[in-house]
């Protein structure tokens, strides 16, 4: 048998001779899970990723769990109210106004530099992990590139694999690296092409790290800036950076949950 390391050359020199790239064929089940493999490898070659990234696509594992749970999505149909005793709404504020009051320092330092009040990232923090308390036990790898392959939404999701294996190749993260069912990473639980993308160093360490509490938190803020947030402008339902919070996820109740928690978290 091939090693690894032979393996991930051989890629990289197809895909340097195959132009243009063929697409991977999408599937619904885990019959073509590592035919889609080796041909997503030379797309994603193409695309500029290395060695790492590429090793690590190549243990990625189809996650049956990441199916289920994007084909069983329910808590998105509650009403707002529901929604928000599902997910600890009062406990989120409490403990968020907690936080805001011991580690003032930190979100007026993010508030000056990136227009974000210290509610809507403490709301997000809040509702995204628990303050950190679980951050998923999923591959990241293994989930991204099984929801690229899965014919529902590939295209959505192609991008934030890529950017995953880049992840890789920068040693941000590993193909162990543990997330949510969906790929997302991190004490925010960012999609790992949002992550690539809008990851700030804030602890100055040389290295963006979405587990590490305040680089996370900064690249949620640095994102939200970058989606447009206008400092000093309102963000509840109706005024003018509610639109961004949109940005942060699809499902209306969870914006409005952000909203209304950054608003008691700041009051």
């Amino acid at each position: 048998m091939r090693s690894l390391q032979s393996y991930v050359t051989a890629i990289l020199l197809t895909a340097g001779l195959s132009s243009p790239v063929v697409a991977a064929q999408c599937g619904n089940n885990e019959g073509g899970f590592n035919a889609w493999k080796a041909a997503f490898a030379n797309e994603a070659a193409a695309a500029g990723v290395g060695q790492r990234g590429l090793a690590a696509l190549s243990t990625a594992q189809y996650a049956k769990g990441t199916i289920a749970a994007d084909r069983n999505q329910k808590s998105f149909k509650f009403t707002l109210d529901k929604f928000l005793q599902v997910r600890g709404a009062d406990t989120i504020v409490a403990q968020g106004r907690k936080r805001k009051a011991r580690d003032a320092g930190f979100y007026q330092s993010l508030e000056a530099r990136y227009g974000v009040p210290a509610g809507v990232i403490i709301a997000i923090h809040g509702m995204e992990t628990a303050f950190g308390g679980f951050m998923g036990d999923s591959s990241v790898v293994s989930a991204i590139a099984t929801l690229t392959y899965d014919c529902r939404r590939s295209a959505f999701f192609e991008p934030h694999a890529i950017g995953a294996l880049k992840l890789v190749d920068q040693g941000a993260i590993t193909g162990n690296t543990k997330g949510a069912k969906h790929g997302e990473l991190g004490h925010t639980q960012f999609l790992p092409g949002n992550a690539l993308r809008y990851g700030v160093d804030a602890n100055g360490d040389g290295r963006v790290d979405f587990y590490n509490q305040t680089d996370a938190l900064a690249s949620t803020a640095n994102f939200l800036r970058q989606k447009g947030w206008q400092p000093g402008v309102g963000y509840q339902e109706g005024q003018g950076n509610f639109n961004v919070i949109k940005q942060w996820n699809a499902a209306g109740v969870y914006q409005k949950a952000i909203a209304i928690m950054g608003a008691r978290i700041d009051g």
